[in-house]
């Protein structure tokens, strides 16, 4: 803004009368302005800007500032907000005809933190997700209300968690160690499991994508089971696993046990799978071959 005057005020010497209320001006105080000469009052009155801050008129004794045909006070161009003078500062001409600093202007127009809904200004450090931003010491657990800041976080609607919160509040626990699960694990029975916690219960390897046998609370990998739980056929001698070699089906006769397709006649070989026998001086026959021997 600049000053505004368009006139020029002196003492009269000559003789004059004010132009409208046509009183002489000789040794009085006037104002010229167009080429005509008037009192300070009529001045006032006909001619003076009118102030856009307070709405009255600039008389001929206060010093004018002008900026886009508006006018003001001198002491009336100050900053909207925070009410420091703006003679000779940069300023912006706002809504509602509102001069505003420099300082103040960055304030209102930089996005606010939806912490503490203050303006995030140039410099300060802050975090940005989906259009949304922070003070970086604004953004904290909506559970233990720690600072996130630039850490690690999840989202849950309009709530943020830290990792720790997180993990106790919405991650799945594992059936073994009842720690949280953060990451991969496995379902076995609809139970969550570790990968790592998921394994042999003889050589501790991880059963995760191989084959398995689960024995109450244990799990056997293929070889294990075999070798330690797995009874063994009283015919071929090798390790029952059902599931994982041809047949399926068990005879159990006393304290021993066949697969179905080695209990058979020791004479005849035919198979007694659900059919007739003879158990004489420890093996098994068909009905007719003992009449045989």
């Amino acid at each position: 803004a600049g000053p505004g005057s368009s006139y020029t005020v002196g003492t009269m010497s000559e003789r004059f009368d004010c132009h409208y209320c046509r009183d002489p001006l000789h040794g009085k105080k006037y104002v010229q302005k167009e080429g005509r000469h008037c009192c300070v009052k009529c001045f006032e009155k006909f001619c003076a800007n009118t102030c856009t801050e307070c709405k009255k008129p600039i008389g001929a004794d206060s010093k004018e500032l002008h900026f886009k045909n508006r006018y003001w006070h001198d002491n009336c161009f100050r900053c909207f907000k925070c009410y420091t003078s703006l003679v000779n500062e940069p300023f912006m001409l706002r809504e509602n005809n509102k001069v505003w600093c420099s300082n103040c202007t960055a304030a209102e127009d930089a996005p606010r933190c939806k912490g503490c809904f203050k303006p995030i200004i140039a410099g300060d450090q802050n975090v940005e997700y989906k259009k949304m931003v922070w003070h970086k010491d604004c953004f904290t657990c909506s559970q233990c209300r720690q600072v996130i800041g630039s850490g690690s976080f999840f989202p849950k609607g309009d709530e943020f968690y830290c990792v720790s919160c997180h993990e106790h509040k919405f991650a799945k626990t594992c059936a073994k160690c009842k720690n949280p699960i953060t990451s991969g694990g496995l379902t076995y029975q609809e139970k969550p499991w570790h990968s790592e916690c998921f394994i042999c219960s003889n050589c501790k390897k991880p059963l995760g994508g191989k084959r398995f046998t689960a024995v109450e609370d244990d799990f056997y990998c293929v070889e294990c089971y075999k070798e330690c739980v797995a009874k063994k056929c009283a015919g071929c001698k090798n390790p029952i696993t059902a599931g994982f070699g041809r047949g399926t089906s068990v005879v159990n006769y006393e304290d021993e046990s066949w697969h179905d397709y080695c209990f058979k006649c020791t004479k005849c070989a035919r198979g007694l799978a659900n059919k007739r026998f003879v158990c004489h001086n420890g093996k098994i026959y068909c009905a007719e071959c003992p009449k045989r021997l």
